[in-house]
């Protein structure tokens, strides 16, 4: 991937950790030096580009296969079993089957570090109360975002166990001033207010930190957050299980997200070929975490589609304190590589679909139906109105005009009384098959 003249001071950075880090594996972590012996890499390598040439690819199939052969927590494990102290679970995988990660304290202490990082380029104060509005459930993602804040020195306010009316309430009576959730669940209690009367320009919320799906990098799901929650900025992040807090939001570039690439080795392959990807061109995100040695990962590839750029330091209201150029991921994460479809020749993404769904306006929740028909692939949307007693015909002609015109596809349109809402990642892809 082709990359400015001015990275010499991160990709130092970046090589120096790495070295620590595979001086730390190779002896001690049977996962990763079994793979890295098997490349030829047995010691420090001399560049990033001996790195990329020789470092096997992961996937998330070779992990899942490592926790089947050294049950019940795999061989990735660089300490003894006794130095870990989190338990976490991925929200999900292709089977359906949650994949478990451990963390020792330092490794966990790591990724509170960048989530601290994604609370700052917000700029989340210790004078911040912050809400979190989710379940507290093995997902790892909001765990580290509460001890982020708490270590900020925030108020932090769980909302695990409460319904959706019962958080607005809290929300509102502890004057909380920045909401985490993810951006379904952000438009989810804000339609849960309207119902219950509850009026959310009287909220003291100015930031939502939102994450678990791209949807605040999407401009028609960013304006429709900015329109139900008066006042408050919303500021995408992503991260997973698997790797931690990657990104933040460029403060000067809504809809763009930062890599924080002190903590991260991040390319931008083919997903068929592997090749890096010119600067500018849609790619699949891999990532080699740095600092999470206690169950690291090397070149893995995270399946989140993106397009990366550079810009010089002196340009970003919030980088690190390295003055390299530093890679920007325009548009936030595009799509996932497995949810993409081709649709007639057409290369059909989710954040387009929600982009053309929210744009709109009318639409409550939607679905969109993958069919497999003569060996190609046919999509339908279903939709769920905002005002039931409404005639749906202006709406949906409205929405087959934009697929046609966004997207050069005739997408058919149905309308269901009700469709799921989602606390955590929506899923609103379905593949039948």
């Amino acid at each position: 991937m082709a990359s400015p003249a001015q990275r010499s001071e991160i990709e130092a950075h970046q090589l120096t950790q790495l070295n620590e880090l595979l001086s730390a594996l190779i002896p001690e972590n049977p996962f990763q030096s079994s793979r890295l012996n098997a490349a030829g890499i047995q010691g420090p390598v001399a560049s990033l580009a001996e790195y990329f040439e020789k470092a096997p690819f992961t996937v998330k199939a070779d992990l899942q296969q490592d926790r089947l052969d050294s049950p019940p927590f795999g061989a990735n494990l660089t300490f003894p079993i006794e130095r870990y102290v989190r338990y976490h679970q991925t929200s999900g995988t292709s089977n359906g089957r949650p994949m478990p990660w451990l963390d020792s304290s330092d490794s966990w202490q790591w990724m509170v570090h960048g989530w601290m990082e994604v609370f700052k380029a917000a700029g989340v104060t210790e004078k911040d109360r912050i809400f979190f509005a989710f379940s507290f459930g093995p997902f790892i993602g909001f765990w580290l975002a509460f001890e982020a804040g708490a270590q900020m020195g925030c108020m932090t306010l769980p909302g695990g166990g409460l319904s959706s009316e019962a958080r607005l309430k809290s929300i509102l009576a502890n004057d909380a001033t920045v909401l985490c959730c993810t951006p379904t669940y952000a438009i989810r209690l804000a339609e849960v207010a309207a119902k219950e009367g509850i009026d959310l320009s009287k909220s003291k919320v100015r930031t939502l930190v939102l994450a678990g799906e791209p949807g605040a990098s999407i401009p028609a799901t960013r304006a429709r957050l900015e329109e139900l929650w008066p006042g408050a900025r919303p500021f995408d992040h992503h991260g997973m299980t698997e790797v931690g807090a990657v990104t933040y939001e460029s403060p000067d570039r809504p809809g763009n997200l930062q890599i924080i690439e002190t903590s991260y080795i991040a390319e931008v392959i083919d997903p068929e070929t592997g090749q890096h990807v010119e600067a500018g061109e849609t790619g699949e995100l891999v990532l080699t975490t740095l600092g999470r040695i206690g169950s690291p990962v090397l070149r893995y590839k995270s399946g989140d589609l993106v397009k990366a750029s550079y810009r010089p330091a002196s340009e970003c209201a919030y980088s690190s304190s390295l003055n390299s150029d530093q890679m920007i991921l325009e548009g936030g994460i595009l799509g996932r590589a497995d949810d993409m479809v081709i649709v007639r020749g057409v290369n059909v993404y989710p954040s387009a679909i929600e982009q053309i769904v929210r744009e709109s306006g009318g639409v409550a929740e939607y679905r969109v139906d993958i069919q497999t028909v003569d060996s190609m692939s046919e999509i339908q949307l279903a939709i769920e109105l905002e005002d039931k007693e409404t005639n749906p015909s202006p709406l949906i002609a409205r929405l087959t005009k934009s697929f046609q015109n966004q997207l050069s596809l005739r997408v058919p349109i149905k309308v269901e009384a009700e469709l799921p809402r989602f606390e955590l990642k929506a899923k609103r892809w379905n593949k039948e098959g």
